[in-house]
């Protein structure tokens, strides 16, 4: 298949942004529009960390105010659709007193 811009892949996980498919180890993965934002943005940039604001912001498009918890209430549903264990990800790792990143699922 040819590269083409809107394919994201880390470790397992590949991203179809122009198809928005996401898919694990190749079999597909249902995401809700947010989990989706999330994953795609975290995906963007592999090992940079991204506050929960930062997400928020991002994904919402609007100021965050209080809303580490929504925040992490959506990693969490997309740990638990995406990591084999989701206590210990591979992918989805939190810097603790910073935020969230993406890894390459290598423990890296």
């Amino acid at each position: 298949m040819p590269k083409n811009d809107g394919l994201l892949c880390v470790g397992g996980i590949e991203l179809d942004d122009r198809a928005k498919l996401v898919k694990l180890d190749g079999e597909p993965v249902s995401l809700t529009p947010t989990e989706y934002e999330i994953l795609k943005l975290l995906m963007e940039n592999p090992g940079k960390v991204y506050s929960s604001a930062q997400i928020y912001e991002t994904v919402w498009n609007e100021s965050a105010y209080r809303t580490e918890g929504t925040v992490a209430v959506h990693i969490r549903h997309l740990r638990e659709k995406l990591e084999i264990n989701p206590a210990e990800p591979r992918y989805l790792k939190v810097v603790w007193g910073q935020g969230y990143k993406m890894e390459r699922g290598n423990g890296k």
